[in-house]
């Protein structure tokens, strides 16, 4: 099993938001759609997965561990909470959500114990959000690189993230971009724009088709029908070397979410 390479993310969608746009998203041909328990809409997003008659071998599902969950006695039967709000048996990947030393759980013991919950069928693959290299390596001590399927981290075209990436392309673990818009700060942007205009695209479908041509997997999200549709375009479109060249002179350390207690320190 491999990881979709384009999906419909749901951080910060709650109640009939997050299941309007998870209905949206499945029937205009999403089948990844990534959640968290952090997130608080687990329940919401596996009723819009039940009503949507799509059936569960053709869906990704993603979900997230919470830090509080990580304990050896606290993280099996959270994930067993998960699949019961989502209306599922098993989900296709779990994440570390964050590496979160200051909770007293080692990212080895919080790894391990979700390469536990992999054996006992209730995930698929494994993998962690929001690690840098060191926490990574960690990771890779506890249970081997072969079996974390991806690191989640932010990155758009104002926070590249160089190091961590190239790091972790040596060592063949798959990046998810999230936050690859940059919470549409980067749409706005005057060179997104411009090519966008070059491309007669939106300035979304250029920040996605560049993350994706850099072979990162995307996970953005939206409440409105028409951009859930535009968004999925990036996948056919094909930025020159010029436009990838000048998006890679956008970089400015732009980084948006980095929660105090929980954040690493980054690369």
């Amino acid at each position: 099993m491999s990881i979709p390479t384009f999906g419909a993310g749901t951080f910060r969608l709650q109640g009939q938001v997050v299941i309007d746009s998870v209905r949206n998203a499945l029937e205009l041909g999403y089948r990844a759609i990534d959640t968290a328990q952090i997130y608080g809409n687990e329940a919401e997003v596996g009723q819009a997965i039940a009503e949507s008659g799509v059936p569960r071998s053709e869906l990704f599902i993603t979900t997230k561990i919470w830090v509080d969950n990580y304990a050896d006695d606290k993280l099996v039967p959270s994930l067993q909470e998960s699949l019961d709000k989502l209306r599922l048996d098993a989900v296709d990947l779990t994440l570390i959500h964050w590496p979160a030393l200051g909770k007293g759980v080692s990212v080895e013991a919080a790894v391990t114990t979700l390469a536990r919950a992999r054996q006992q069928g209730l995930t698929h693959l494994i993998g962690v959000s929001n690690f840098n290299i060191a926490d990574t390596g960690l990771a890779i001590g506890a249970v081997g690189k072969d079996a974390i399927a991806t690191n989640q981290i932010e990155l758009s075209p104002y926070l590249q993230n160089r190091t961590l990436v190239a790091w972790l392309r040596e060592q063949r673990i798959p990046v998810t971009s999230y936050m690859t818009l940059a919470y549409g700060k980067v749409l706005s942007d005057p060179v997104i724009m411009e090519i966008a205009s070059g491309h007669q695209a939106t300035p979304a479908q250029v920040a996605l088709a560049w993350a994706l041509q850099l072979g990162y997997a995307v996970i953005p999200s939206s409440t409105r029908r028409e951009n859930l549709a535009s968004n999925l375009k990036a996948q056919a479109m094909r930025l020159s070397a010029d436009d990838m060249a000048r998006i890679a002179s956008l970089e400015r350390n732009g980084r948006e979410v980095s929660p105090a207690g929980l954040a690493p320190q980054w690369d």
